[in-house]
C-alpha cells in the first residue's frame, strides 16, 4: 500500500516536472551597460516573446519623434474615442469625448500604462491606430528589430504582437539617446487625474535606489515583463525580465540583475546588445502557466526556485523611495463633439525620422546618459 502510494506520488511529480520543462526556465533575462552597450548577462534574450504593455515604449518613441518634427506639440489635445474607450484595462478613467494634453496623455500612458490612452495617442499622432501601427512596424525594421512586430499600440493580446528582450532593450536605448528630456516621465510614481491617483506598477521605483524607469507589462500570454533602467554609483545599467510568474518574481529578478551588475559579479561578456541574435522561432505562450489550470502549481514551483521577497525570506527591494507625482488636467469636451486633432503631415501617417540602419551602433555614450 505504502509503496503503491509512493509510486503514484512519484509519477505525479515527474509528470508535473515534465509539464514545466522549458516553460519553467523560459524567463528571458538581460542586463546591459547602457553606456558601452556591453552585455553583462543574457538568457534567452533573443527568444520571441509577447511584449504586453512594454509595447508602449515604441508608441512613446514615435510620439516623441512627431513632437520633434512639429506635427504635434505637448499641448495638442488627445481625445478618448469610442475605439480607445473600448480597450481593456488598465485605463485612464476618462469617458468618450474627454481630452487631455499630449503631455498629460504621455504621463498617463507610461505611468499608469493606460491602454485607452495609448490608442488615443496613436490616433492623435497617426490619424488612426492602424496607420500608427504601420509606422511602429516600419520603425522596428529601421532599428533592426528582427523579432518585433506590432498589431496594436498598447500591447493587449494579439498573436502578432511580438518582440524579444534584445529588441525591447534597443528601443529603450533609443529613447534614452534621442529623447532624454522625456526620461522624467518614466521615473514618475503616480499621476493625479480628476481626483484619482493613477499609480505605476514598477515597484522598483519605490524600493530600489537608483532606478529611473522604464516600463512594465502583463498579459496572460506574456507573463510579467519589465524593462528597467538604473543609474547608481557611476554605473548606468538596463535590465529586462520577461515571463515572470508574479510581480514579486519580476521585480526581485530585475533587482538581482542590477545588484550583481553593480557589485561586479556580472562582467561584460564581450558581446554588445547588437551581437545578441533574435531567434527565428515562435513566441512562447505563457497563458497555460500564468492564467490556466496549471497557474497555482506553476507559481509554487517558481517560488521554490526563486523565493526572494516571499514572507520570511530576504528581499533585494529594501529601500523606501517617495518619488515624483504628476498632476494631469482633463480639458473637457462635449460628448459627440471631440476636440480637433492635428492633420498628419502626409496622408494619414506621420513621416518617420531617420533611424540607424541595421548593424549600426545604437546610442552613443554621451547622448544615452540622463
Amino acid at each position: 500500500m505504502q509503496a503503491a502510494r509512493f509510486a503514484r506520488l512519484l509519477v505525479f511529480c515527474l509528470a508535473l516536472l515534465a509539464s514545466f520543462t522549458g516553460s519553467a526556465s523560459a524567463i528571458p533575462m538581460l542586463l546591459i551597460d547602457s553606456t558601452s552597450f556591453q552585455v553583462l548577462y543574457a538568457e534567452d534574450a533573443g527568444q520571441p516573446w509577447h511584449p504586453a504593455s512594454v509595447t508602449k515604449l515604441m508608441t512613446a518613441y514615435l510620439t516623441f519623434a512627431s513632437i520633434k518634427a512639429g506635427r504635434v506639440t505637448l499641448d495638442t489635445p488627445v481625445t478618448i474615442s469610442q475605439h480607445a474607450w473600448n480597450q481593456e484595462p488598465a485605463k485612464s478613467g476618462l469617458a468618450v469625448g474627454q481630452s487631455v494634453s499630449l503631455k498629460d496623455a504621455l504621463y498617463i500612458m507610461l505611468v499608469k500604462s493606460a491602454n485607452d490612452m495609448a490608442v488615443a495617442v496613436a490616433e492623435t499622432v497617426g490619424g488612426s491606430e492602424p496607420a500608427f501601427v504601420q509606422q511602429m512596424n516600419l520603425m522596428a525594421q529601421q532599428m533592426g528589430l528582427k523579432a518585433t512586430h506590432y498589431d496594436n499600440a498598447n500591447g493587449l493580446k494579439s498573436p502578432g504582437q511580438i518582440s524579444s528582450a534584445r529588441d525591447l532593450a534597443i528601443i529603450a536605448l533609443y529613447i534614452r539617446r534621442d529623447y532624454p528630456q522625456y526620461m522624467p516621465i518614466f521615473d514618475t510614481q503616480s499621476v493625479e487625474l480628476g481626483g484619482h491617483k493613477l499609480e505605476t506598477s514598477n515597484g522598483l521605483l519605490e524600493h530600489l535606489s537608483g532606478v529611473t524607469g522604464m516600463k512594465t507589462g502583463f498579459i496572460c500570454e506574456s507573463g510579467l515583463n519589465i524593462v528597467a533602467t538604473l543609474d547608481r554609483d557611476g554605473h548606468s545599467l538596463m535590465a529586462v525580465v520577461l515571463g515572470a510568474s508574479s510581480v514579486r518574481e519580476r521585480n526581485e529578478l530585475a533587482a538581482q540583475l542590477f545588484l550583481r551588475g553593480l557589485s561586479g559579479a556580472l562582467k561584460p561578456t564581450g558581446q554588445t546588445i547588437l551581437d545578441v541574435p533574435d531567434l527565428a522561432t515562435d513566441p512562447v505562450d505563457m497563458s497555460p502557466l500564468i492564467c490556466g489550470k496549471k497557474a497555482r502549481a506553476y507559481v509554487k514551483q517558481r517560488e521554490a526556485v526563486f523565493p526572494m521577497g516571499l514572507r520570511g525570506q530576504p528581499s533585494y527591494l529594501t529601500d523606501h523611495i517617495d518619488g515624483p507625482s504628476y498632476v494631469a488636467t482633463e480639458l473637457g469636451g462635449v460628448p459627440g463633439i471631440p476636440l480637433p486633432r492635428p492633420r498628419p503631415g502626409s496622408g494619414n501617417t506621420p513621416a518617420i525620422p531617420a533611424a540607424p540602419s541595421e548593424g549600426e551602433t545604437p546610442p552613443d555614450a554621451d547622448a544615452a546618459a540622463d
